[in-house]
């Protein structure tokens, strides 16, 4: 075998070519080594305990194995367990000592494959007896001595004949079409472990005990070999690693709450709303529910009151219009499209339901003679537009086929982009701001692969995005963290993405800014300029909340449901101790609705404790009891939730107070300013 392979290691012999490699370090200092010294060589020369340290090296940037032997000049870092970008790495090395693992209690178990994914990592395997969660103990038992053992990982490259040969034999068949699929201009890596080795593209760490023992099973789950249902059934397990036991405890902790304040169980606990099979992916709001949604949809309103127009497009167009937008050649396979009834040609059109507004909106800026003068033109919509979701791929609000979008449109000059861009992000970052989100991450996502216009349209997009996102880190004095996306732009444009964090740590990408210089130019829409000529807009495709479902599901589950007093789709319910007290609390209903309270009476016969204990589950922000007392001296006792205590004030001043409570953010920033 050895003949048929060149195994990078400390201990084989390399060709030595007679030029040396430049490798400049973090510090900026530069230094020449033989060409083909490993990255291992070189951390062994400069500190026996940074060689200990290491588990990998990142050349230009690139993490690579600490044994691949360097054939150029590069800028090299030595990348320790603890630093962020090992994580990945670890996660990659867990998955294959769980393959080991499973093999080792199992044999004859077949692996496939075992990728990193968000959060963990997970692995396919082919076995008569799917695997379960009863499992998980002795694997990850195994997993330990694995991991005890330390075994260092060591790199081959095989012909892609023998490493056939040789799955074949193992009777991993799954592997043996695998290596059928690596194109032929690929080496075949195979990655060994003491005896245990598989297939991989790498890189990985220096040995099994850099994975350490911070790592847990998840749960298993059925997959179709290659995605496909005509192909074996095989049993996915995921895991989850962390460099350290704290971080996994976090972990732990934050699923933990994440299931806690799931949207569609507290939708169900509070009655919001509700999904059904007869409507996949859409969304049957129940009326508290939709007095949310509602209370949403008005604030946003209020906050675009002034600066932009709102205007309305039609939810269904003839697919020529989406051809000549692009969406029909580059989003068709998301689009929702019918053809019309009809017995004659001209009525038998093919049309589409919207998955996006922008086309709609630039329709109605062409409509009509517009001048420089009219220039920044703000058309904004909660329009309703539909997307295909594969039905795996739904999640409650989270993801949906049918959803409304707090969407605008800005068509403004060149001169005038960076500054609509600059107000765009303090409208985005203000909003967050009102609803609790204080952590941002502004991400500019650049030109994908797939993509319409020319690259100077694209040069220039981008060098105005990234000035303004330069602009965005200054003025908020490092508060706000800025990141690049590589090749994650729209297809028409760069854009803008916006991160928040949630109450428990979640990341939730929500609004975006996109610039087009595109789509305008595509419909013949113009201005005359100061000169009289005609000219393109530029057009900004600007998004707060994204999804207006998606955005109340995210607040669900950021506040557990407990919603700020402004927010809640019942601020308050009164209630009695006794029927002596009916009469007054219709009174106190009465007065609390005329000052814009939204306010329920339970006039039930039933003991005060079971009252309070149920408008808790049903997280009711506050309780004003009354009794025969309360009515002698029109007071009210008050019962926040989350509180054991309570407090008896005069009828008008609890009124009075909740009412301040209950005054949105944003009315409270304009009346006191």
């Amino acid at each position: 075998m050895t003949d048929s392979k060149f195994v990078y290691g400390l201990a084989n012999l390399r060709p030595v070519d007679s030029q040396p490699v430049a490798l400049t370090f973090p510090d900026g200092a530069k230094r020449e080594y033989p060409r083909n010294t490993t990255g291992l060589d070189i951390a062994k020369g400069i500190s026996p305990s940074l060689a200990k340290r290491t588990v990998a090296m990142a050349l230009d940037g690139e993490l690579v194995d600490l044994a691949d032997p360097i054939s150029h000049d590069a800028r090299i870092e030595f990348v320790n367990r603890d630093d962020p970008r090992a994580l990945e790495l670890i996660r990659h090395d867990a998955a294959h000592v769980l393959a080991e693992a499973v093999q080792a209690l199992w044999p004859g178990t077949q692996v496939t494959i075992g990728p990193v994914i968000e959060n963990g990592f997970y692995y396919d395997f082919f076995r008569n007896e799917p695997f379960t969660p009863d499992d998980f103990a002795a694997i990850e038992q195994k997993m330990r001595e694995i991991v005890a053992r330390d075994a260092p990982f060591t790199k081959e490259v095989w012909t892609r004949d023998q490493t056939k040969q040789v799955f074949r034999d193992k009777a991993e068949m799954f592997k043996v079409e695998l290596v059928d699929a690596i194109p032929a201009d690929q080496t075949i890596k195979i990655y060994k472990q003491g005896d245990w080795f598989d297939l991989c593209r790498g890189p990985h760490m220096t040995s099994t005990g850099k994975v350490g023992t911070a790592f847990k099973l998840m749960k298993v789950a059925g997959a179709y070999w290659r995605g496909d249902a005509k192909n074996p059934m095989l049993t996915r397990i995921y895991g989850t690693a962390f460099a350290k036991q704290a971080d996994l405890d976090a972990y732990l902790h934050q699923l933990e709450e994440a299931e806690k304040r799931d949207h569609r169980k507290l939708g169900r606990e509070l009655d919001l709303f509700h999904f059904q099979e007869e409507g996949p992916g859409v969304v049957f709001w129940h009326a508290k529910g939709w007095t949310l949604f509602q209370t949403l949809v008005s604030y946003m309103r209020r906050r675009l009151a002034g600066s932009y127009q709102e205007v309305n497009a039609p939810q269904i167009l003839d697919k020529s219009l989406w051809e000549t937008s692009g969406h029909w050649e580059w989003y068709r396979e998301n689009m929702f499209a019918a053809q019309s009834a009809g017995d004659n040609a001209e009525d038998k059109r093919w049309f589409a339901l919207k998955p996006m507004n922008c086309p709609g909106h630039v329709q109605i800026f062409k409509h009509g003679l517009k001048s420089y003068r009219d220039l920044p033109l703000r058309l904004a919509e909660f329009g309703v537009v539909h997307r295909y979701e594969p039905s795996g791929a739904m999640h409650g609000l989270m993801r949906v086929r049918g959803f409304t979008q707090d969407d605008a449109h800005v068509f403004c000059t060149e001169d005038q982009l960076a500054d609509e861009c600059l107000k765009i992000n303090d409208l985005i970052l203000s909003t967050y701001s009102d609803f609790g989100f204080g952590e941002i991450v502004v991400k500019l996502s650049t030109r994908p692969e797939k993509r319409v216009g020319t690259d100077a349209m694209w040069d220039h997009a981008e060098r105005v995005m990234a000035t303004v996102l330069r602009e965005i880190e200054s003025q908020s004095g490092g508060r706000i963290k800025t990141a690049i996306n590589p090749g994650e732009g729209a297809f028409y444009g760069p854009k803008f993405e916006y991160v928040l964090r949630d109450a428990i740590g979640r990341d939730w990408q929500c609004g975006t800014t996109q610039v087009d210089f595109n789509l305008p130019e595509r419909f013949g829409a113009f201005y005359i300029d100061a000169d009289g000529s005609k000219k393109a807009p530029v057009m900004v495709h600007r998004a707060i909340c994204g999804s207006m479902e998606r955005f109340t599901g995210i607040l669900i589950e950021h506040f557990a449901g407990h919603f700020p007093l402004w927010l809640a789709p019942v601020q308050a319910v009164v209630t009695t101790i006794t029927s002596e007290g009916d009469e007054y609390a219709k009174v106190v209903a009465a007065a609390a609705r005329r000052a814009g309270l939204r306010v329920e009476i339970d006039l039930r016969n039933e003991k005060i404790n079971y009252k309070v204990r149920e408008h808790s589950l049903a997280k009711i922000p506050a309780l004003l009891v009354v009794g025969k007392k309360e009515a002698e001296t029109h007071s009210v006792s008050v019962r926040r939730l989350g509180s054991d205590g309570q407090t008896v004030m005069p009828t008008d001043e609890a009124i009075a107070a909740l009412v301040e409570e209950a005054t949105p953010p944003d009315v409270k920033q304009t009346r006191d300013a």
